[in-house]
């Protein structure tokens, strides 16, 4: 079970216990430097495994309900709807992370205007466009066909990164491929602060909100991690010397809103470099589906990733 686990969230599947300290000593630094106190920004992260006691399942459904309302700040709500707690419940693993932060250089709200948003080639949707001329990191990947776009918080501590593809192909979204190239290394590589030359840019930003509920169970098990969620398989005998102790629901709630002061976002659940071009342009024009990443700059963690595809 545990090298199951381990295998699915890429960690190493050594034994060695100096090097699963490493693990626990690098989250325990992560989260130090994310919640600093002097931060601008607003930031809570969260963990709990909730074990059955006594077969008491509604309070124990309010109980974690209530636990992520308050740690996302009331964002994220009955996180757990009824039908997933049953007789059969053993373990529940909750996490919930809220943050909030202004833009560095912010919008303004009067030069927020209407404007169309192609979900394809063939249809659109109305929008609420924003927009600001300043100077901000950009660059262009042309083994990925996208623009790249770094807007900093207030501090310069987190940034949000947005990955637009250059053109619509077809009916599609257009970021198939953006999709199939983009793995953490490039990510890594395509934005690193040395590679990002700072240019005068006329940004235009979506004001969007969403929010999304993922079964993370079938994920999981789709990516090796299968004992765990077997009642004659798992093995938790590490935690507890209960023999049919299995883990029952990975639940993960997100929710985001960006809008001209900067973002709210709530979470509740978890190669060669082609060489650059130098040519970098002066428009930035997300009127089609896009990537973002809210990242920690000193740590290069990415806290936040999702996907606009349509305006609700």
């Amino acid at each position: 079970t545990l090298l199951q686990c381990k295998q699915t969230v890429q960690l190493s599947t050594s034994k060695c216990s100096h090097q699963e300290n490493d693990v626990h000593s690098g989250f325990t630094k992560l989260l130090s430097e994310l919640n600093k106190e002097d931060a601008l920004y607003a930031l809570s992260v969260a963990n709990r495994l909730y074990g059955e006691q006594s077969f008491q399942f509604v309070f124990c459904l309010v109980n974690i309900n209530s636990w992520v309302e308050k740690q996302t700040q009331g964002k994220i709500k009955d996180l757990l709807s009824p039908e997933v707690l049953d007789s059969m419940t053993r373990l529940v693993l909750v996490n919930a992370i809220y943050f909030k932060g202004n833009w560095n250089k912010q919008f303004k709200e009067d030069y927020t205007a209407d404007a169309e948003f192609r979900i394809n080639k063939n249809d659109t949707k109305p929008v609420k466009m924003m927009q600001q001329k300043s100077k901000f990191s950009l660059a262009t990947i042309p083994e990925a066909n996208c623009q790249i776009l770094e807007m900093p918080y207030e501090g310069e501590d987190l940034s949000m990164l947005i990955f637009l593809p250059n053109e619509i192909e077809g009916d599609t979204t257009g970021l198939e491929k953006l999709e199939k190239e983009l793995t953490y290394e490039k990510f890594v590589e395509w934005t690193r602060p040395d590679l990002m030359g700072q240019t005068e840019v006329e940004v235009r930003l979506p004001r969007f909100k969403m929010e999304e509920t993922y079964d993370l169970n079938k994920v999981l098990i789709g990516m090796g991690m299968v004992d765990a969620f077997s009642r004659e398989k798992s093995d938790f005998s590490g935690m507890s010397s209960a023999i049919d102790l299995f883990l029952s629901k990975v639940v993960h709630k997100a929710f985001i809103e960006v809008n001209e002061e900067g973002t709210e976002a709530a979470a509740a659940t978890a190669a060669a470099m082609s060489e650059r071009s130098l040519m970098i342009p002066a428009m930035f024009i997300a009127d089609h589906p896009f990537l973002f990443f809210i990242r920690h700059n000193t740590t290069m963690s990415v806290l936040f990733a999702g996907r606009f595809c349509s305006p609700v």
